[in-house]
């Protein structure tokens, strides 16, 4: 690094040679040729145009010696007896002394006056270079990624050919020649620079000052916006964990009153049934016995219901009601609901052509599906309406519709009722437990397929299970 700089100075210092050496010879040929038509101790103050480009170009340290070459020169060359140094006439001591001494102070105005505009220039770079890096970080870009911008353009102002910012970490040791960043007392980074340069040590200071003070700024600026974001994360978590506590509260107080209500009236329809067969057994007829038991078997059946949907629910919440999925024909799979209805499918008529395409489902959840949208349907419609089931291909998908006769369901509640522990208002399964049409959707998604309702007022509802169709002609045995 030291014998760059040598270079570099040795190559100033021949530069300002000349440069004076060619000024001072151009001044003495331009006094030669006004020899003639000015006095000559006139002439000498046109040495100045030679002190002052030099003054500006290199300083004060130049510009002297100058001044006193041309003094000599002048001495030499026009002042009587001429080439000697030896001076006749009081007055051209006079006038040396004069024009050496105004060529001194012209030379320290100018030279003052460039300092001050390289000092003002090199302001103007640090400015401008502030002014950028308060920009960027306005812009809300992270600490390190801008670092390697700073590194350059900071390296520039110190003129070197490349720079490199690194962070102070814990612990850290620089890793050569390095200037370090301080904002006050705290170290922000070290500073390394390309190159084999050695910057101005006041200009150094000033530049890695400035940029450490940025720099904390930005990774302050950074922390507390990172600090932010995570309270507002916290804040956001607990404000769900809060919505989900109360969803669960809310979930747990409708399955309680699900359990209570629905529960309570199949148990005390069964207690009282079997209390009758205990203690009046002499008195009850045959059809009294077989009224008290079917009666048994009802209600039996509605607890079976209600904790297989309890159950199937709790399944599909937790994910584990993976389906086994098999080549079906529609009508088989009605067939396999009628049978699970039991004797209300009488109430419902049936209509599947032979061309409906083969589904690829899972037979127990879309039974278990249909079974629910058939009951939901039984219950809605009058005691004298009969319910429909249907089947078409629409499109590349099979549609099974469950039609009722029942009051309708309002359109804004057309999604409402597909949620657990959710009864529509006087409307389909209004009585029920609330699951049956979230565990059909649920078996729907699973297989590939999906359930909506279709509604007039006061006209009935009907329920469409979508599933997609098999393409390719398969031979399954009907059943």
């Amino acid at each position: 690094m030291k014998t760059v700089r040598d270079r570099r100075w040795v190559a100033r210092q021949v530069v300002a040679t000349l440069v004076s050496l060619g000024l001072v010879a151009a001044v003495t040929g331009a006094i030669f040729l006004l020899d003639s038509i000015a006095p000559v101790l006139s002439l000498g103050v046109l040495y100045v145009f030679a002190v002052l480009p030099v003054a500006v170009l290199f300083g004060l340290p130049y510009a002297i010696p100058v001044s006193v070459v041309s003094m000599l020169a002048f001495n030499w060359l026009f002042l009587p007896p001429t080439h000697t140094f030896a001076l006749r006439d009081s007055e051209n001591w006079v006038a040396l002394t004069v024009y050496l001494a105004t060529a001194v102070s012209v030379s320290a105005l100018a030279a003052r006056a460039r300092r001050r505009a390289e000092e003002a220039e090199e302001r103007r770079r640090e400015a401008t270079l502030a002014a950028w890096i308060s920009r960027v970080l306005l812009e809300g870009r992270d600490v390190e990624s801008m670092l390697p911008d700073v590194a350059t353009r900071t390296a520039q102002l110190l003129g070197a050919e490349s720079g490199r910012i690194v962070l102070a970490q814990p612990g850290a040791r620089s890793e050569g020649p390095t200037h370090e960043l301080r904002a006050g007392d705290e170290l922000v980074g070290r500073l390394y620079l390309g190159g084999e340069v050695e910057p101005d040590p006041e200009v150094a200071a000033r530049v890695c000052s400035m940029v450490a003070s940025l720099l904390a700024s930005a990774i302050d600026r950074e922390r507390l916006a990172r600090d932010a974001r995570e309270s507002e994360a916290r804040r956001r978590l607990e404000a769900i964990e809060a919505e989900a506590l109360r969803r669960s509260d809310a979930a747990k107080t409708a399955v309680l009153r699900s359990v209570s209500h629905d529960f309570r009236s199949p148990i005390t329809a069964i207690l009282a049934a079997s209390d009758l067969l205990e203690r009046s057994s002499d008195v009850l007829t045959e059809a009294d016995r077989a009224e008290l038991l079917a009666s048994i078997g009802v209600e039996a059946g509605r607890l079976h219901r209600l904790v297989s949907n309890l159950l199937e629910l709790s399944r599909l919440e937790a994910g584990a009601a993976s389906p086994a999925r098999e080549l079906w024909t529609v009508d088989g799979l009605v067939a396999r609901t009628l049978e699970a209805v039991g004797a209300e499918n009488e109430w419902v008529d049936v209509d599947v052509p032979d061309d409906v395409p083969l589904v690829r489902v899972d037979p127990m959840q879309v039974e278990r599906a249909l079974v629910n949208l058939v009951e939901n349907a039984l219950e809605a419609s009058p005691e004298d309406a009969r319910v429909r089931v249907e089947a078409r291909a629409v499109g590349d998908e099979v549609v099974i519709r469950v039609v009722d006769r029942g009051p309708g369901i309002p359109a804004h509640e057309h999604e409402r009722i597909f949620e657990p522990f959710v009864r529509a208002s006087g409307v389909a399964g209004a009585q029920g437990s609330g699951l049956g049409l979230a565990i059909a959707r649920g078996f729907a998604s699973l297989n590939g397929g999906r359930l909506s309702v279709e509604s007039i007022p006061g006209k009935g509802a009907a329920f469409s299970l979508t599933l997609p169709a098999v393409a390719e002609p398969v031979s399954v045995a009907r059943p």
